[in-house]
């Protein structure tokens, strides 16, 4: 794994490019890593995750290591808690997340992409879960993830043919939100972010948290936590500021509190 801040973006780049980018338990377990420097650092408005090399974000997880990695059933249940919390981590990240998609976006590779506020990919990208190929079980969760963008039909589409999605297929399930000209990828993303980091980072924190108590359902939401989020922003310098600004009509500096 590679991780880098520049300007407001903290990049983390899944950097095994001769095996099309498959996650090892390794790189699983630096994804927790990353994102606690990102969090940690005010400077850092989006986290951008992407794949090295170039043909592809992520194909999966790395299926060699699982004769030593899942050999048992305590070897399974150590590979699962680790891939399970970095998935996690990335839904509850407080700073906004991108999955910058170029190229195979397979199994794992599409879980780690869900696991993002926003999916933006080229128009090359390929996309499958192959779950079904080779006999594996999938969690609840990772389900209900995929699930909620793009719905039960194209859900039990995706695992029962376990076939390859383009990315125009991607998009109009809604698995994806954009898709541009792979030379153009890179340049959009850079502006998507700069447009992103330029708003108040409270008041995205807030609606992040409020969606996510959204998607747990009635029964189990927790309303209290997303209205203290959102009071905050009423009370925050960055609120004062944007009322300003508006009124000065010019562009608001925001610094998050």
């Amino acid at each position: 794994m590679l991780a880098w801040i520049e300007g407001a973006v903290g990049w983390m780049v899944f950097n095994n490019p001769d095996r099309r980018n498959a996650v090892s338990q390794e790189m699983w377990a630096a994804i927790p890593i990353i994102l606690d420097r990102f969090e940690a650092d005010p400077t850092v408005r989006v986290v951008v995750l992407r794949g090295a090399g170039g043909r592809a974000f992520v194909s999966g997880a790395d299926i060699s290591q699982f004769e030593e990695k899942r050999a048992s059933a305590e070897a399974v249940a150590l590979y699962d808690a680790i891939s399970d919390d970095a998935t996690k981590r990335l839904e509850t990240c407080p700073k906004p997340t991108i999955a910058m998609i170029d190229g195979w976006c397979i199994g794992g590779g599409v879980g780690i992409a869900v696991s993002c506020d926003l999916r933006i990919a080229s128009d090359t990208s390929r996309f499958g879960v192959p779950a079904a190929r080779l006999g594996l079980g999938y969690g609840m969760d990772g389900v209900a993830k995929l699930m909620a963008l793009v719905g039960p039909s194209h859900t039990r589409e995706i695992f029962y043919t376990a076939r390859h999605f383009t990315a125009a297929e991607a998009l109009g399930m809604g698995l994806v939100n954009r898709v541009l000209p792979a030379a153009e990828l890179e340049a959009y993303v850079a502006a998507y972010c700069e447009t992103i980091a330029a708003n108040a980072p409270m008041t995205m924190h807030a609606l992040k948290v409020t969606v996510e108590e959204l998607n747990r359902g009635s029964a189990q939401t927790e309303r209290a936590r997303a209205d203290s989020l959102v009071r905050g922003c009423f009370e925050s310098e960055d609120y004062i500021e944007g009322r300003r600004a508006f009124m000065e009509k010019r562009s608001p500096v925001f610094k998050g509190r």
